[in-house]
């Protein structure tokens, strides 16, 4: 982690990987960090938060990225 930075906390891994998936598909590589003790205490996620990190030159982009809402309607 050393060297990469913090750029969002999400309260749980689903959401956390939804958010780094937006991220790569924007060119942004990320890394996710969660203290779950290997899932066997998901609770843990609740509490602590699950992190996503970028690099540091990207961090301003990813927290564009991140805010801005999708524009993309479904197919009804």
């Amino acid at each position: 982690m050393e060297g990469y930075v913090s750029v969002a906390v999400f309260p749980n891994e689903m959401e956390a990987e939804l958010a780094q998936a937006t991220l790569a598909a924007a060119g942004i590589e990320s890394f996710l960090q969660l203290d779950d003790t290997g899932g066997m205490l998901p609770v843990f996620q609740q509490i602590k938060g699950v992190q996503l990190y970028v690099e540091p030159q990207f961090a301003e982009e990813a927290k564009m990225v991140l805010s801005t809402p999708s524009t993309e309607q479904l197919d009804q």
